[in-house]
């Protein structure tokens, strides 16, 4: 679980970032679910975007894809979806999240 300072952070961080993927009327499927796992694992931040011919709810679609893909979701604004999940093997660990204090 990401804290509020973590998900600054990675907000910041994917500004500048382009959406690798797009979610159209098909909606998700396990075909996307399986590039997105590719992807998140080698860049550990994505962003996708929902095409105006989707009919699914952003938020919606974030939750679910996040869950099918174990990752956080850092953010949905509008139609894009920010999305974090630390690489499992260490050479492919780009982000360093700051620190969380030990009261927490």
């Amino acid at each position: 679980m990401l804290t509020g300072k973590q998900k600054r952070y990675l907000r910041a961080m994917a500004h500048h970032l382009q959406p690798i993927f797009q979610v159209g009327k098909g909606g998700t499927n396990d075909h996307l679910i399986r590039h997105i796992n590719e992807s998140i694992e080698l860049r550990e931040l994505i962003k996708l975007s929902v095409l105006n011919n989707c009919m699914d709810d952003p938020k919606e679609i974030g939750v679910e894809v996040a869950a099918a893909a174990k990752a956080e979701l850092v953010q949905v604004i509008g139609k894009t979806i920010v999305l974090y999940k630390r690489a499992s093997e260490e050479k492919n660990r780009k982000i360093e999240l700051p620190a969380v204090k030990a009261g927490r």
